[in-house]
């Protein structure tokens, strides 16, 4: 349904959603302030909700609101309300049935001593399995978010201290996970052993942060110390910092998905730029999948990079033919009205001048339903194209994401029930090409995917899950991970 709380329909922003981010500060006046600013620069993790927590020496304060950062998080609500000098933040993206103000982030409770607050990005895989077990001691859970089961096994714990029930409590969930926790004297961080979620360390002046990504460091002027490490967990309080490893020691595979779309361009993650990768990304695909051209055109904003290294690869010159509208957020507009099929070009039009009789290569990151492809691609035919030809940055999407990310069931990814030359048809291309497995592991740095121990998670492409699917064995419902609101939830 679309109505005023509700973002655009599927059809008219069809991408994978990256469910969150989470941004914290320790040991800073304005902490809040700070927050509301990182949160500011992971606006693009998740635009449904966000919400701080604060504390200032006695007690907790915490601000959730439905709605971007800039609209929600005034000086009233930040500045007059969030005092402190440490304070967590998180930004999300909701999937579908985990919309509504209980299930916003970060999640805050009064433990037996003390307040604790937690925010997460990724996805628990066994969260419904822990949450039965829980319910059946006692617990009473008020959302529907996987991330409130943490905050019941830290409460739940026998352990002696906070430390030692955090790590109790992350050694009983799977999946993707990356934390940003807050009690009254510390601030805790922690990614999951097989880092598949980014999580960065910085410093502003004395004062430590974490956050989800690098850009967020940069808004605020701070300094980037280091990536967390896989399976590590960090404490922060007033003597300093302490890095600990509660977790057998695995193989990483953090997110490939991160350097094709999710991640900011101005962004590093894992030692990477993510701008030079996407490049990397583009020229490999000329390499891979060439074609005779007159221009080539980005799908924007998430395609230009890519776009530029075909460009300058194949050398075809590269032309804005297609403008964003960036001011496209919500709509009034009701599913009956005829009106509503144009959602495509409320968000993008054809610069008919760049493109008329001209063969057109259009570039993307990704295909998932394809029904925004299919528009676009009928977009720059009406604008006078002479050919158009698609290069997708990316291997088909064939799986579920379970680790964080809003995805369809499998049955509505088109390359899971689609050959290429099928996709091609459906959506009216005079060719289509994908970028390999091998030239997406190339463009990142590596000489060609492990197939027996793959370097990343790409399941997405592959449909090898890095962990087990708890929530899921026994059930032929690929969807069932997804419809429980995740940690972006």
């Amino acid at each position: 349904m679309v109505d005023a709380d509700t973002p655009l329909s599927a059809e008219a922003d069809d991408h994978f959603h990256d469910e969150c981010g989470v941004f914290g500060i320790f040991g800073r006046q304005d902490a809040a302030a700070i927050v509301t600013l990182g949160l500011h620069a992971l606006q693009h993790r998740g635009q449904e909700a966000a919400g701080i927590v604060s504390y200032d020496g006695s007690q907790f304060h915490v601000e959730r609101h439905v709605g971007l950062i800039g609209d929600t998080f005034t000086k009233q609500r930040v500045i007059d309300s969030l005092k402190g000098n440490r304070a967590i933040g998180h930004t999300r993206y909701a999937t579908t049935g985990g919309a509504g103000i209980r299930n916003i982030q970060p999640f805050f409770a009064e433990l037996a001593d003390g307040g604790f607050a937690v925010a997460h990005n990724g996805n628990l895989t066994n969260a419904m399995t822990v949450q039965r077990a829980l319910q059946k001691q006692g617990s009473i859970f008020s959302s529907t978010s996987d991330t409130e089961t943490i905050l019941h096994l830290v409460a739940t714990s026998k352990e002696r201290d906070l430390n030692a029930r955090f790590i109790d409590a992350v050694r009983q969930v799977e999946g993707a996970f990356s934390l940003v926790a807050l009690s009254s004297k510390k601030m805790i961080g922690c990614r999951d052993p097989l880092g598949i979620r980014p999580l960065v360390l910085g410093d502003l002046d004395g004062a430590w942060i974490l956050a989800s990504e690098t850009c967020a460091l940069d808004i605020i002027g701070a300094r980037f110390v280091r990536d967390l490490k896989p399976g590590e967990m960090v404490i922060v309080t007033s003597k300093g910092i302490e890095s600990i490893f509660p977790f057998e020691p695995q193989k990483p595979r953090f997110c490939i998905f991160e350097y094709v779309y999710f991640a900011r361009p101005d962004s590093s993650v894992e030692g990477r730029n993510v701008y030079d990768v996407r490049k990397r990304i583009g020229a490999e695909l000329a390499i891979e999948s060439p074609v005779e051209a007159d221009i080539v055109v980005p799908v924007p904003d998430s395609g230009t990079p890519a776009a530029i290294g075909f460009s300058q690869q194949a050398g075809i010159p590269f032309e804005l033919g297609i403008i964003r509208n960036h001011y496209v957020g919500r709509t009034f507009i009701s599913p009956g009205d005829s009106i509503r099929h144009m959602g495509v070009k409320l968000k993008h039009n054809a610069n008919r001048r760049m493109i008329e009789g001209k063969r057109v290569v259009l570039v993307d990151d990704s295909i998932v339903r394809g029904t925004t492809s299919q528009k676009i691609v009928q977009m720059v035919r009406d604008a006078g194209a002479r050919e158009v030809h698609m290069r997708i940055a990316s291997p088909p999407t064939r799986a579920s994401c379970f680790y964080g990310v809003d995805t369809p069931e499998k049955s509505k990814l088109l390359a899971s029930r689609m050959t290429i030359e099928e996709m091609a048809e459906f959506i009216r291309v005079d060719s289509l090409g994908f970028l390999s497995m091998d030239g997406l592991y190339r463009a990142v740095g590596e000489t060609s995917r492990d197939n027996e121990q793959p370097q990343f998670c790409d399941a997405c492409f592959s449909g090898q899950y890095p962990t087990r699917l708890a929530d899921l064995e026994g059930s032929d419902n690929v969807r069932t991970l997804s419809l429980l609101a995740t940690g972006g939830v």
